[in-house]
């Protein structure tokens, strides 16, 4: 088994160029030799073509009437051929894709060039013979150039075709790791924008949380965690109170035959979403509760809300325990204080330095968090740039590689 040899990207240039030289060197001066025989024919052809316009132009200025539609089209033809040879383009530097697509166009050219020749030169015929001459002499040995031209692209140069593509890998690759290394440098600066940002968060959620367990913030959120024990107990005592208190508030607000007044109706919603607010926010015997359920009684006993007999029975007991026994008077008393004191918390002068406070702060927060989503959202274009061009770079070791072994038989890894 053949050694595998280690080159860098910048040694495998330097190690090409020293195993190549002996094979591209004597093609690449064949190449450059035949491609300036071949701009030289062309040009030769230009000036012929010239000397076809200029000579046509003459005889139509003679007015002579046995020449002067064979000189118009002689001139009209003459323009034509160098407006065609204007746009073949010579290529400034010799490879063998640049040789090839020049060959091609001037392939192309030539055609219809000696399509143009075996329909018109007849027309133009007997007269100016000797310059139909001179451009058909100029015109072959043209393309005798070009012929030799494709012979040494199909039978030589093909075969160095690989090696060439070979070193324009190279130079490819170099500058896809010029591309890595800037991508590289502008991670960095990203990642030395974003921590400072994250570092600030950080500190500011540090302020939050401190204030939000100063003595007041931390008095209420005990007693916010009371109100909602308080309002799970509730909804527990009023549960057999809840499907009628539905069927009255449907009745009351789609029909309006429940006899409910506004404040009843609204009190209604209350105890529908949050018994809490609701029983806490009563006069002392929650009135407008009882008067709720007395109208309630009144609409089941006349059978106004469909329930069942066993809705019905359990909910006649709920009414008849509140409205007799004053069964909510204990969880009323405890509501009522609950609420005194979360109102008592909320409009301390502490409390509102803590809430200007904490809405500076998240303000704050909110908006370097926008700031570190457009640093991220920038970080992730050139994480993903980043991806692309390492893919790339691989992929082209890897063909640089196979090119080495299938025209060198060489062995070569790019580190």
């Amino acid at each position: 088994m053949s050694e595998v040899a280690n080159f860098s990207s910048n040694e495998i240039a330097i190690w090409l160029e020293n195993e190549t030289s002996s094979i591209l060197t004597p093609v690449h001066e064949q190449a450059k030799k035949l491609q300036d025989s071949m701009r030289e024919a062309i040009q030769n052809i230009s000036d012929v073509n010239k000397m076809l316009l200029d000579n046509s132009a003459k005889e139509i200025e003679r007015r002579n009437l046995r020449v002067y539609n064979r000189a118009r089209a002689l001139n009209k033809l003459a323009r034509l051929f160098i407006e065609r040879l204007r746009k073949v383009n010579v290529p400034d530097q010799v490879s063998y894709d640049s040789l090839t697509k020049f060959a091609q166009e001037t392939q192309k050219v030539f055609i219809v060039t000696d399509i143009d020749i075996k329909n018109w030169f007849p027309r133009v015929s007997p007269f100016f013979i000797m310059d139909r001459r001179k451009f058909l002499s100029v015109h072959e040995k043209a393309k005798e150039s070009l012929t030799t031209l494709n012979d040494f692209l199909t039978k030589e140069y093909v075969k160095t075709k690989t090696l060439e593509e070979t070193f324009q890998l190279v130079n490819e690759l170099h500058n896809l790791e010029k591309q890595l290394s800037d991508i590289e440098e502008e991670k960095a600066s990203i990642k030395n924008e974003r921590l400072p940002v994250e570092k600030e968060i950080a500190e500011l959620e540090q302020k939050i949380a401190e204030l939000q367990h100063e003595g007041p913030v931390d008095q209420l959120f005990l007693v916010e965690a009371e109100i909602e024990k308080l309002n799970e107990e509730l909804k527990h005592t009023l549960r057999h109170l809840q499907k009628p208190f539905k069927k009255m508030h449907a009745l009351a607000f789609q029909r309006g035959g429940a006899g409910l007044t506004p404040d009843e109706r609204n009190k209604l919603d209350q105890y529908l979403e949050k018994p809490f607010n609701a029983l806490a926010t009563e006069e002392v015997g929650y009135p407008l509760l009882k008067q709720i359920l007395q109208k309630l009684a009144r609409l089941m006993d006349e059978d106004k809300l469909k329930l069942k007999s066993d809705k019905k029975q359990k909910a006649e007991l709920a009414i008849n325990a509140i409205l007799t026994r004053d069964s909510l008077a204990n969880i009323y008393t405890r509501c009522a204080e609950v609420a005194a004191r979360e109102k008592q918390i909320l409009n301390s002068a502490k409390m509102e330095e803590i809430k200007r406070s904490l809405s500076v702060l998240q303000e704050q927060t909110k908006q370097l968090k926008a700031r570190k989503t457009s640093v991220e959202a920038h970080e992730a274009v050139k994480e993903h740039a980043y991806n692309e061009i390492l893919s790339r770079i691989s992929s082209h070791k890897k063909a640089i590689e196979k090119n080495v072994y299938s025209s060198l038989g060489r062995k070569v890894q790019i580190l």
